[in-house]
């Protein structure tokens, strides 16, 4: 079977979507609502609780690794409660991720190669992706507190979040969301070897009640698998 040339950060950095750190940038301060976080994040958590599913386009610059290289990609993101979701990049190069609500598929057409993984379970789940698919909960699995974060978009306001509970992956993690409206605009990351990615968020919809299909990945026959625990 065909093995990965693709260099180990590279992958660390696709699968990051599903384990990240959040790092503040610097940049103007967001506005802060009138409520103390812990509030805020009560109620944006209240407002995701509505949310069954949501799709949008997504930009993501990665910055990092031994090379400090440079890269942006674009793709699509579609997420159904609970524990579903389907990442697919589209620029520079095909990339696909899909978690069907028990296991997670990470597939790269040019290295032939598809990692599958267990969707963590819901007292595991603390990054900000997973959360959105109702995996974890802000107030009982962070301590939140604002936050700046570098190019967020005017009227936004950024959390930063620091696990509870000691993290492998990661020390915090940062959400950017509309000020008024709630919805998800921005997430920054750094990997495990000190990468920064920023998401980007546009034309987001929830409640869109997208089919079956998108969520169903099928190995390809002569795919190199990887099975994590």
């Amino acid at each position: 079977m065909p093995t990965a040339t693709r260099p180990a950060h590279g992958r660390a950095h696709l699968l990051a979507l599903f384990a990240v750190a959040a790092s503040l940038g610097a940049g103007a301060a967001q506005p802060a609502p009138q409520v103390p976080a812990a509030e805020f994040a009560a109620q944006l958590q209240r407002k995701y609780d509505t949310v069954r599913d949501f799709s949008a386009d997504f930009t993501q610059s990665y910055e990092g690794g031994v090379l400090r290289k440079k890269t942006t990609e674009r793709g699509t993101v579609v997420v159904r409660k609970p524990g579903q979701m389907r990442w697919a990049y589209r620029q520079p190069e095909e990339k696909l991720f899909v978690a069907d609500g028990r296991r997670m598929y990470a597939w790269v057409p040019a290295d032939r190669q598809v990692v599958v993984s267990e969707v963590p379970r819901a007292d595991q789940a603390t990054t900000p992706v997973l959360f959105l698919v109702g995996k974890g909960h802000l107030t009982r699995d962070f301590t939140v507190s604002y936050a700046t974060v570098a190019g967020a978009p005017a009227g936004s306001v950024a959390l930063r979040l620091v696990p509870v509970k000691r993290e492998p992956d990661y020390e915090w993690l940062a959400l950017v969301v509309d000020g008024a409206r709630l919805t998800l605009r921005m997430l920054v990351a750094v990997d495990a070897q000190g990468g920064t990615s920023t998401f980007t968020f546009t034309n987001l919809r929830e409640n869109v009640k997208p089919k079956d299909d998108l969520f169903r990945f099928t190995i390809p026959r002569d795919a190199d698998v990887i099975t994590r625990e």
